[in-house]
């Protein structure tokens, strides 16, 4: 029985029979056109010759016929606006969206600008492009003098160490981040024991450059890690261990200073606590409540500090310290630190003491701070930071109260 007729009636409108692939297809193709009227035979005869040889010239089964087969849904549109005008009435359009898409835009923007260093001030509580921001671009980090400057360093028993230059050129003032101009109240924050442990250390480093940045001696990288914060515009300072009251159960490790060594051990154990690092400005304590309340075991440790040309920080958590009283006496650039952000480390306390510290600087006009390397300190003072400029407050390296005051002893003025 013979196949019926190929009827376009009896296709889909503008939709061909799918051909089989290859030879196999035109063959089949052949048998069906065998079962026609014999009038057709050499019409058909002629092409099936020239198929053949299109198959064998070209080497391709379909003879050289391009095909597309392409899949097509049909469904209701309507007409594209312009780009131009898609762009312009997108608020409007967005008016009926969902509120929750905000909160996920808002954080997208706070992640890029927190990924490129860029800060955005927007006024509280909105986000409508009309309102006015501030926006600050982060400049390229201030650079610090090179360190170690072979002017200012010497041999010692245990290594380099820093010593006062020719001229009386001090490494607290070569070594010092310098102060950028301004006017308003001023802020110096020391940040104490950094470079114990790469990710802390890559937090403080991370705080603003004027931050500066006190290096415990005993990390295993303390040098390199010295070296980056000063890259990213630190000021550094060394920490130095000083006996506590209840000592040794408290105990701040090894080359501690202690009020019962004589002058010449402690000046030996600070030279190799100065042979750790190059490039500081001053000491900073670490503990020392009973070495610092003692005048005749502290007086030759600092005497030996102003004479290398350092300055020394008082953290503030030792209540007898009698390092700033005997500035004067040793002549070395001193200064003791008025509030100590962490004493109680919360986030509420810590956020408190911020407060009270700018309050502090806006009614002195400068005020000097510590703090630890705490995760927590060091989170709480980023927050704090962001927007302090555009609040009319400067942070500056705590050298600009150091260099100002060659006998040690802070003015009225400060």
């Amino acid at each position: 029985m013979s196949e019926p007729a190929d009827d376009i009636l009896t296709r889909p409108l503008g939709v061909a029979p799918p051909p089989e692939p290859g030879l196999k297809g035109r063959i089949a193709r052949l048998r069906r056109i065998a079962a026609q009227p014999r009038a057709q035979a050499g019409a058909i005869a002629g092409a099936l010759v020239l198929s053949i040889a299109l198959l064998f010239l070209l080497g391709d089964p379909q003879g050289g016929e391009p095909r597309v087969v392409v899949a097509v849904t049909l469904r209701e549109t309507a007409p594209a606006a312009a780009p131009r005008e898609t762009v312009a009435e997108a608020p409007a359009a967005a008016e009926g969206a969902p509120a929750a898409e905000a909160p996920s835009a808002q954080r997208s923007a706070e992640e890029v600008e927190t990924a490129s260093g860029v800060t955005v001030v927007r006024p509280t509580g909105t986000t409508a492009p009309s309102e006015a921001v501030v926006i600050r671009v982060p400049s390229a980090p201030l650079r610090l003098a090179a360190a170690p400057d072979a002017r200012l360093t010497e041999r010692g028993r245990h290594g380099a160490i820093p010593k006062m230059g020719e001229g009386r050129i001090r490494p607290l003032d070569i070594y010092a981040r310098p102060e950028e101009d301004g006017t308003g109240p001023r802020i110096a924050i020391v940040v104490s024991g950094v470079g114990i442990g790469q990710a802390a250390t890559a937090r403080a480093i991370a705080l603003p450059p004027a931050v500066t940045l006190a290096f415990a001696p005993y990390g295993a990288d303390v040098e390199r890690a010295a070296a980056r914060a000063r890259e990213a515009g630190h000021e550094v300072m060394l920490q130095a261990p000083m006996e506590p009251f209840d000592y040794p159960d408290s105990d701040p490790g090894p080359q501690t200073l202690l009020s019962g060594l004589r002058p010449p051990e402690n000046i030996d154990r600070l030279g190799w606590l100065m042979s750790r690092f190059p490039g500081f400005t001053g000491i900073v304590n670490f503990m020392g409540g009973k070495l610092m309340s003692d005048p005749g075991a502290l007086e030759p440790v600092m005497r030996e500090i102003g004479a290398r040309g350092l300055g020394f920080i008082d953290d503030g958590t030792t209540p007898r310290s009698q390092a700033v009283a005997l500035a004067a006496r040793t002549k070395t650039p001193a200064a003791r630190a008025e509030i100590v952000l962490d004493a109680v480390p919360r986030p509420d306390s810590i956020d408190r003491e911020l407060a009270r510290l700018e309050a502090m600087a806006r009614a002195k006009g400068f005020v000097l701070a510590s703090a630890s390397a705490l995760p927590l300190t060091v989170d709480r003072i980023n927050r704090w930071a962001k927007d302090l400029d555009a609040r009319g407050v400067r942070l500056v390296p705590a050298s600009a109260v150091l260099r100002k005051q060659p006998l040690g002893r802070l003015s009225k003025a400060e």
